[in-house]
């Protein structure tokens, strides 16, 4: 590993082979986001693949940005390349399709040899695997402040290239005031978890607060792509099985998270392709998965990937979890929103979806106004029981029309 200068970082960039080379770059909150600069300084055509780009992403003619998980950074770029596939296959592209040419990361300082991927491994590991074994480039933002954590995301410092060092604080993720109809779904939901359940944890308010009402569970484990803060206070009031790792591909917190992160060994950051395999999930006992969604129908269908048309996110971990938690024994794959959009002024429960399904079969989704509980229900039971127990009062009525005359109803079985 070479320490270097911002300028060196920019020339060996702008030598990068073909006419628009590929690069990986860490995202989410350990975007590297000197490196992305420099990248956008040295390449006039360059294609980027990352997860969930945070604001102040680069956007311009040239700099086409690829990905299977949008975020906001490139949320409404019209020359966005969205994959739509489910994450724990994603670095199989990396082999055949999508070959990459360097990788931009973040890193912790060195230790012992090492250096480590710190708040976020993902898809990394397997495109810095990829990019060597091509002869490409490997480049890290090394800073101080990236906690080191345990796992895949050790990288033995003569496997990098290049070295820029940085001292920037993290991104953190600062949560809002919980409503009153977020706490009690998320109260709904922690229904399904007993002691010994095994969480996996999606992006959003309901799924933390959730989290919070499992203090009172006993042995629990983590096996999720995410965690926050919420998995920070499950450990330290002593609901966490302390035999058992917390497995997760990456974090989305506060500085409080992220200090409690490093050089911990109950920590375990995994890779995309094991945390995601469906096999892997299913294998934890009482698995309980728990998704958020924009919009759900009277098929039990969830979009969590679109609004008006338009791509919002992309498939994320929630069917490779959604399957997983089906096939545990004991599990839960428990799908969560809120029964109407004020924005919108519209309910969130459609008589079918419009918007490319999500997930499907899940065994419960619940809202602010209830709880629907699905599995083994015929179709005729499903559907009146999100009508009555999911949907907003207000869409009551037409979705009743609505399910009649697609034969949801009556249900006479």
């Amino acid at each position: 590993m070479q320490t270097v200068t911002e300028n060196e970082v920019v020339a060996r960039l702008a030598s990068l082979p073909g006419t628009e080379p590929r690069v990986v770059v860490s995202g989410n909150f350990a975007t590297p986001m000197v490196l992305l600069r420099d990248l956008d300084a040295a390449l006039e055509t360059v294609r980027t693949f990352s997860l969930n780009a945070q604001l102040d992403w680069p956007r311009r003619a040239g700099f086409v940005n690829e990905t299977p998980f949008v975020g906001p950074g490139v949320r409404h770029d019209p020359a966005l390349v969205y994959l739509p596939m489910r994450l724990s296959l994603v670095p199989r592209l990396f082999d055949t399709l999508r070959p990459v040419d360097a990788v931009l990361i973040h890193t912790s300082v060195p230790r012992g040899g090492k250096v480590s991927l710190g708040i976020e491994v993902n898809i990394l590991p397997a495109a810095i695997e990829r990019v060597r074994a091509r002869g490409g480039l490997i480049v890290a933002q090394v800073n101080p402040n990236m906690p080191y954590t345990f796992g895949d995301g050790e990288i033995a410092v003569d496997q990098i290239d290049l070295a820029l060092e940085v001292d920037t604080p993290l991104q953190t993720h600062i949560r809002r005031p919980a409503t009153a109809a977020e706490r009690v779904i998320g109260e709904r939901v922690a229904a399904f978890a007993d002691d010994g359940s095994t969480l996996q944890l999606g992006i959003g308010q309901i799924p933390d607060i959730a989290a919070a009402e499992l203090v009172d569970r006993h042995h629990l484990g983590i096996w999720s792509e995410m965690i926050s803060d919420a998995v920070l206070t499950l450990e330290r009031t002593g609901a966490l099985d302390a035999d058992r790792p917390i497995s997760a591909s990456f974090l989305f917190g506060s500085p409080e998270l992220y200090a409690w992160a490093d050089g911990n060994r109950r920590l375990r950051m995994t890779r995309t392709e094991v945390i995601n395999d469906p096999m892997r999930i299913a294998a934890h006992p009482a698995m309980l998965s728990i998704n958020m969604a924009m919009q759900v129908d009277l098929f039990a269908q969830a979009n969590a990937s679109f609004i008006r048309e338009s791509i919002y996110s992309g498939f994320g971990g929630q069917p490779d979890f959604v399957s997983g938690a089906l096939h545990s024994q004991g599990g839960h794959a428990v799908v969560a929103l809120h029964s109407w959009h004020d924005k919108s002024d519209s309910s969130a429960v459609l008589p079918i979806l419009t918007n490319p399904v999500t997930s499907f079969q899940h065994t419960a989704i619940v809202s602010d106004q209830g709880c629907a509980e699905l599995f083994g229900r015929s179709e005729h039971e499903q559907a009146r029981s999100i009508i009555e127990r999911v949907a907003d009062p207000r869409a009551h009525d037409l979705l009743l029309e609505r399910a009649g005359s697609l034969g949801l109803l009556p249900a006479h079985d």
